[in-house]
This record gives C-alpha cells, sequence and structure tokens, in this order.
C-alpha cells in the first residue's frame, strides 16, 4: 500500500518526524529525511533506515529559504522521480512572556510554521496533482484550536493558521491531492519536555483524559494511516491526537 512511495517529511532528524519516516519505513517507503541543524541525528536516523532495507536520502535544508527547498525537490526528483507524500512537520517556539515578544521573532516562527509549509505544498502538490495522485499532511497543534496561553500565542497563531492553509489547500487540489491535518497534544518528546519540571508536567497530564503525555510514536500512526489508501476518503480533515483534554 505505501511501499515504494517516496515521503518527505520536514524537520525528521528528531521527535515526531522521526518516528514519522521510520514508520514509513516500516511499510517500505522511501523515505526523505529533511533537516536543518540536528546532523548528526539524521545521518543515525538512516542507519537505522538501512537496516530495514528501505532507500533513503538526507537533505539539509532550511525551509524558510525559497532556493534551498527547490534545491531539495530537485534532489528528490533527481534520486526517486516523484513526491507521493509530504508531511510538513518542521516546526518552531520560541516560548516568552506576552511583554517580551518581538516581531521579529513573531514572523521567525510564522516563516517555519506556515509559509515553508505553503511553498513547499504549492511547489510539491502540483507536482502530485500533475501525477493525479498524492498525499500532503500538515502538523499543526491543539494550541492551533482550543489553548489560550500568551507564551506561546505566536506559536498557536502559526498553528491555527496551518489548519486553514489545510482547508484551502484541500480545496486548491482537489480531486487528485487529499490535504489532512495532525493537531497533535502533548507529546512527550526530548526537546518538548527538558526544560520542564516534574511538577509542571504532571499538573498538564491531570488535564488530558488518559492521564499521560502521548508519544512521538502514537502521532506517527496517525500520519501514516492517512497517508494510506486506508484513508482514501478522508480530506480536509482535522485529527487531534491528544489523548482526550478539557
Amino acid at each position: 500500500m505505501l511501499k515504494e512511495k517516496v515521503v518527505l517529511v520536514t524537520g525528521s532528524a528528531l521527535g515526531i518526524g522521526a518516528e514519522t519516516i521510520k514508520r514509513f519505513a516500516k511499510e517500505k517507503s522511501k523515505v526523505v529525511i529533511n533537516y536543518n541543524t540536528s546532523r548528526d541525528e539524521a545521518y543515525k536516523l538512516q542507519e537505522e533506515v538501512k537496516k530495514m532495507g528501505v532507500e533513503s536520502l538526507v537533505i539539509k535544508a532550511d525551509i524558510t529559504k525559497q532556493d534551498e527547498v527547490d534545491e531539495m525537490i530537485n534532489k528528490i526528483l533527481k534520486e526517486f522521480k516523484k513526491i507521493d507524500i509530504l508531511v510538513n512537520n518542521a516546526s518552531i517556539a520560541i516560548d516568552s512572556l506576552f511583554q517580551d515578544k518581538t516581531i521579529a521573532n513573531f514572523k521567525k516562527i510564522l516563516d517555519t510554521n506556515l509559509v515553508a509549509p505553503f511553498y513547499l505544498s504549492k511547489k510539491i502538490g502540483q507536482l502530485m496533482y500533475e501525477q493525479q495522485e498524492g498525499v500532503i499532511i500538515n502538523i499543526s497543534s491543539t494550541n492551533g484550536i482550543d489553548k489560550y496561553y500568551p507564551m506561546s500565542l505566536d506559536y498557536d497563531a502559526s498553528k491555527a493558521a496551518l489548519i486553514s492553509l489545510t482547508h484551502n489547500l484541500a480545496f486548491q487540489f482537489a480531486p487528485y491531492v487529499r490535504v489532512n491535518c495532525v493537531a497533535p497534544g502533548f507529546i512527550a518528546t526530548e526537546n518538548e519536555i527538558k526544560d520542564l519540571d516534574e511538577e509542571f508536567i504532571k499538573s498538564e497530564e491531570e488535564k488530558i483524559f488518559a492521564k499521560r503525555l502521548g508519544e512521538a510514536r502514537e502521532v506517527a500512526n496517525v500520519i501514516v494511516f492517512l497517508a494510506s489508501d486506508d484513508a482514501s476518503y478522508i480530506n480536509n480533515a482535522v485529527i487531534r491526537v491528544d489523548g482526550g483534554t478539557y
């Protein structure tokens, strides 16, 4: 079903992105690992993928720079001839007190979390449309749906806008390209919890019906399902992966 499909996951050296690469590799997809700063982790992940007998590429690209995105797409097409699945996963957050927030950081977050997925989807989505087949999955957040936390309002705004972008892309690329959105809740990736104290984590777990934080693999499972033929009639949807929250 996903065997031999060519999958690009942005920001895939760590966290949810890395787990997504591994899950697609289990399905024998050809995977493209994109990184900007986490070089060692990207190549370590590629070694894991090689042991699974899967073809892969590792490409360094700052997705906020159009020329680097264009070069990345060209490398993929040269190697694999096509791109079947795009997962817009890369994102950043710069949490700070409201009074300390700056326009420069707000724009930086929007460039990574929103403008880059737009440009990637525009370029790759058109290729998919021309081949009359493809899947785009945007990784948003429950922060973009119903969370109110001024320390991350710039991140939250970018993720809310990514949901809107999803709906518009689904309309634009219909009927050939399915475009869906995954909105994870509090996922216990290393970057997510490294600076958090135990008391704060416990207080957050109490807000979750499952009474625990999520795992990256649980998000990756949903992403791979949405990319598969089993989800062939799911389009323009926002899927929460948050354990149930209030």
